[in-house]
């Protein structure tokens, strides 16, 4: 997961993600990786656009919010729809006691 940091770090700064910068950026944090990982992390990067994956994975949070703002919203409206139905019912039953 690191290395996908390294990653990250490198695209925000605008550098060249290849094994060499990567494993720079590792060796800076003093943490000891594996070539082979380094090698495998560039290689499953090849191609793929960092901003546009970044933009999707961020989407889903975003949307995954909005449901629960608008269920709060529907609970208001039962309950405000209770309230009313519960005074329309004791209107009733006191114009019952009074027939």
């Amino acid at each position: 997961m690191n290395l996908v940091y390294a990653g990250l770090l490198l695209h925000s700064a605008g550098k060249e993600l290849n094994e060499a910068s990567i494993q720079k950026v590792a060796d800076a944090t003093g943490e000891t990786v594996d070539a082979a990982q380094v090698k495998a992390l560039v290689a499953a990067l090849d191609g793929v656009d960092i901003a546009e994956a970044v933009k999707k994975a961020a989407a889903p949070v975003a949307v995954a919010a909005a449901p629960a703002a608008s269920g709060e919203a529907k609970k208001e409206e039962v309950e405000e729809d209770n309230t009313e139905e519960k005074s329309e019912n004791a209107a009733a039953g006191l114009g019952a006691l009074f027939g």
